[in-house]
């Protein structure tokens, strides 16, 4: 049975954080260069009392409300957070609560960064293909705001928060969800990595450290090894693209539109120049909001759909990469 996209919204946080903002904070780093670096002008950031789970409620009602559809008909909620509410239980329960959802559908959680929104598709098309759904909801919520070091001008300038809600189904939608290439490798997760908070680390006791950089880190904060993971991408991501286009039995001149995780502007460019996309075929969306973690490819989907990107195109390749490290491609196609 196949699957298909049938819509897509996102929200964002109100709270907003500008280049000028970060350049007030770090005068080292002028607005200009950060945009002309990063592709991002501004990111949204979630309020003090504003978690990822009440962004993923507020995205799902988005999506309901938006494209008319009824909740009544959802049969399965799969939930991509590393920011959960709690150790236990399951947001996704907690979720399908307060979103009113019926009490006879399956709703889990699954930790899982940039790569995660292509994940999640691949578990929903599993689950319909599998017939033990028709229409499976599919969340992404990161606050990475609240993991960062507030002098680690760095990841600040990276990263904003935000929510995507996605409707899989068995039904005709945008795009049908076809092959999926997947790729993990382990030994580099301390390259992207909150260490303090889990059990392992259950207390928080770290010490504030300075790099070379002047960025301000912490084992209760965020760290990412920018040379480390951008030596990740360069390597494996071309290796993932000719690999979704050789399972999907097409060439690099067959597809319409490329979307990648919206990383940085700086590591999209060097990846589609090294692959060889012509620029018109790859769509970036991240100026707006910065990069939101498992939320980007949907974010980006949703304004490609909305300037009508999917209405002429019959092949796109989607690829998520990063913390983990975990990546994964998908090729999404009109019949």
């Amino acid at each position: 049975m196949k699957s298909s996209i049938k819509a897509i919204s996102y929200y964002l946080p109100t709270n907003r954080l500008t280049n000028e903002d970060i350049s007030k904070d770090f005068p080292e780093w002028d607005v200009e260069k950060i945009s002309s670096k990063t592709g991002i002008k501004q990111r949204s950031i979630s309020g003090e009392n504003e978690f990822a789970s009440d962004m993923a409620i507020h995205a799902a009602n988005k999506l309901f409300e938006e494209h008319s559809l009824d909740r009544n008909k959802i049969d399965f909620l799969l939930y991509c957070t590393q920011s959960p509410d709690y150790f236990l239980p399951t947001t996704a329960c907690i979720i399908q609560n307060k979103l009113g959802l019926r009490t006879n559908i399956g709703a889990l959680d699954f930790n899982l960064g940039c790569s995660g929104f292509v994940y999640g598709l691949s578990l929903a098309k599993g689950l319909i293909a599998g017939g033990m759904a028709n229409n499976v909801l599919l969340i992404t919520s990161e606050t990475y705001s609240k993991f960062i070091h507030p002098k680690d001008k760095s990841n600040k300038t990276i990263f904003g928060d935000a929510a995507a809600a996605t409707l899989i189904s068995s039904e005709d939608g945008i795009c049908t969800i076809g092959d999926f290439v997947f790729g993990t490798d382990g030994s580099g997760a301390e390259n992207l990595i909150v260490k303090n908070g889990g059990i392992r680390n259950l207390s928080s006791k770290g010490t504030d450290l300075k790099d070379e950089y002047g960025n301000v880190t912490n084992d209760d904060n965020l760290y990412m090894n920018g040379t480390e993971i951008f030596n990740f991408t360069n390597e494996s991501i071309p290796i993932l693209t000719q690999s979704i286009l050789n399972k999907s039995n097409l060439t690099l001149d067959k597809i319409d539109l490329f979307i990648f995780h919206q990383a940085n502007k700086y590591m999209l460019s060097h990846l589609r120049k090294k692959i060889g996309i012509p620029e018109d075929n790859f769509f970036i969306a991240m100026e707006h909001c910065g990069n939101t973690v498992s939320s980007t490819i949907p974010i980006a989907m949703y304004e490609a759909i909305k300037q009508g990107k999917f209405d002429t195109m019959t092949n796109c390749i989607i690829e998520g990469f990063g913390v983990g490290y975990s990546w994964a491609a998908c090729n999404l196609y009109k019949d």
